[in-house]
């Protein structure tokens, strides 16, 4: 009688504890202990199209994992968020609200001589910083940024083009260059603005 009775307060207790208050690890930080594994090798002679990946794993700086929220419990041995403070989960969510307020969606237009654009209205310092958000999602590789414009140098299938942001007012014009300054090839700008476009952050 005894031990029916202790058997049904132990499983009472971890029932109403649960899995996840005792912290068992559960697997969830495993992706932290993985490695980088090679290209896929074909057999030789084998008739077979080359591979390119659609979704290519962007590289990150060392210096950004080492400075990366740790999304762990306290033990350290599976997969946590943080739960925000209140205060603090209210002033971000007024400082979003008011920042997405003054930042529109792209827009994909054309000037007169018929280049592709990309017009987005709001803060230039705002756009400027997702339109480099964005450019390093679609890893493009970034081969130089001016410091004191709007400008960043990058390469697209080896071929290196100028992303210059210039602003009338709150209405802010997104172009694609050649590394003379001449406005680049309609098509190419076109496909370079229409990735940003499309995975534009905001």
């Amino acid at each position: 009688m005894q031990l029916r009775l202790g058997l049904t307060l132990a499983l009472s207790v971890f029932s109403l504890a649960g899995c996840s208050s005792l912290a068992f690890n559960n697997g969830t930080l495993d992706y932290k202990d993985t490695t980088e594994l090679n290209p896929l090798q074909y057999p030789e002679g084998s008739m077979v199209r080359p591979a390119t990946p659609l979704y290519p794993a962007p590289t990150v700086d060392q210096l950004a994992i080492e400075h990366a929220p740790k999304l762990e419990n306290q033990k350290g041995n599976r997969f946590s968020l943080p739960r925000p403070d209140e205060n603090q989960e209210h002033a971000i969510s007024d400082a979003g609200q008011a920042e997405e307020a003054a930042i529109s969606r792209p827009q994909l237009v054309t000037d007169g001589n018929q280049n592709p654009l990309l017009k987005i209205d709001g803060n230039s310092a705002t756009i400027w910083q997702y339109t480099l958000a964005t450019l390093s999602s679609l890893n493009h590789t970034v081969v130089a940024q001016s410091k004191n414009r709007y400008e960043v140098t990058v390469k697209v299938d080896q071929q290196t083009y100028i992303l210059k942001l210039s602003s009338v007012g709150s209405s802010n014009s997104l172009a694609v260059f050649n590394a003379d300054n001449s406005f680049a090839d309609k098509q190419t700008a076109a496909d370079l603005l229409t990735q940003i476009y499309q995975n534009w952050p905001a």
